[in-house]
């Protein structure tokens, strides 16, 4: 059986449980800044989706369906995720820092594959385990020693992963001040370090508090630009979605219910897509 949306939105443990996945995205962002904000922006989490959903699927014996550059781009347009410029943009900037590379094709060098670094599928492995292991929390279930148990658990469950993500209109348009951030640099780590830092025993306040003080350090710590990161928090503040206990940059930050509440929404929705691909990708195993 596996978790809908809402049975996950509902379980008392959910809260404890993501708390602990967005620590674990903290660390990996920690461990790696650049590379994790492929993960942190939602634009660039789904580019990057459609390109490692291609990978997986590709076929070496067949130059038209192997993962090209190409390729990539006319997936991220069909898929209405970016324009043709910001994708090719994308994949250029991923073959700069090394999270791609071009490999040399066998028969026509006119074709050049690309492919993600082991660096980078360890970087998506991680992303894996942290949900996983969320999922495991609420029902008791064995996904993540499964997962780790087969050397082509990645390959198997990531391309259902991403078309679940392209498919769900909740993913693709969040609501309020969630997608307020989902468009910010590093946003995805701005929400995810709001919220590992709250008491889910507070979770029911109007008003929750955070363990953020100085916008500052918050900004220095996501190598964000201090005037944008403040420019985004002033909007968030407009909205009603975040505000100070006290004086501005002396006291702590909280964050409403409401937007709480829509994170851990999206949550649901992600975890849920992710049980179902599971489920689908490894069959009666993932039930026993």
């Amino acid at each position: 059986m596996t978790l809908n949306a809402e049975e996950i939105a509902d379980h008392p443990a959910l809260h404890r449980c993501v708390r602990l996945q967005a620590l674990a995205m903290n660390q990996a962002y920690q461990a790696n800044p650049r590379l994790s904000s492929v993960f942190a922006t939602q634009q660039r989490w789904l580019m990057a989706h459609i390109g490692l959903a291609l990978h997986f699927r590709r076929d070496p014996g067949d130059y038209r369906k192997e993962a090209t550059a190409a390729r990539i781009i006319d997936a991220i347009r069909q898929h209405q995720v970016a324009s043709r410029n910001t994708a090719d943009a994308f994949i250029k900037e991923m073959l700069h820092y090394n999270f791609i590379e071009v490999v040399p094709a066998e028969e026509d060098a006119r074709i050049r594959p690309v492919q993600p670094t082991p660096s980078s599928l360890e970087e998506v492995v991680g992303w894996m385990l942290a949900h996983l292991q969320t999922l495991d929390g609420l029902d008791g279930a064995n996904r993540l020693s499964l997962f780790l148990a087969r050397s082509d658990a990645l390959a198997r469950l990531q391309p259902l992963v991403a078309d679940g993500l392209l498919s769900s209109h909740p993913v693709r348009e969040p609501k309020q001040t969630f997608s307020l951030f989902t468009w910010l640099n590093n946003g995805g780590a701005v929400m995810d370090w709001l919220i590992s830092g709250i008491d889910p025993d507070h979770a029911g306040q109007d008003r929750i508090p955070t363990v953020v003080v100085s916008i500052g350090d918050f900004g220095g710590w996501l190598k964000l630009s201090r005037t944008h990161l403040a420019r985004k928090l002033r909007d968030a503040e407009e909205m009603g979605s975040i505000g100070w206990l006290g004086q501005r940059g002396q006291s702590v930050m909280w964050v409403s219910r409401d937007f709480y509440n829509e994170y851990m929404t999206a949550q649901a929705v992600k975890l849920a897509i992710i049980d179902a691909a599971f489920a689908e990708a490894f069959g009666a195993q993932a039930s026993s």
